[in-house]
């Protein structure tokens, strides 16, 4: 994503960024209809944009990279087998 929206990050805070959301959608998505309701979804968006606040990522504020983010962190569970 970084060579995507042309932006610098370091790669090791960029792997340890992609940790702490991966345990983030791990418990927001342990319940079977995760998906369907509203309630869980808000909070895994509000969660995983307070964890790229504290990473301070991305370094400038594009409302394109929290979109993407946070497709990804929702397609991930949804499309795990």
């Amino acid at each position: 994503m970084k060579e995507q929206f042309a932006f610098e990050y370091p790669d090791d805070k960029t792997l340890e960024l992609a940790k702490a959301i991966k345990a983030i959608v791990d418990d927001k998505t342990k319940y079977t209809d995760w998906s369907d309701r509203e309630d869980i979804k808000a909070e895994l968006k509000m969660d995983i944009i307070v964890k790229l606040a504290e990473f301070g990522y991305p370094p400038v504020t594009m409302e394109a990279v929290y979109k993407n983010v946070l497709e990804q962190a929702e397609n991930f569970k949804r499309y795990r087998r």
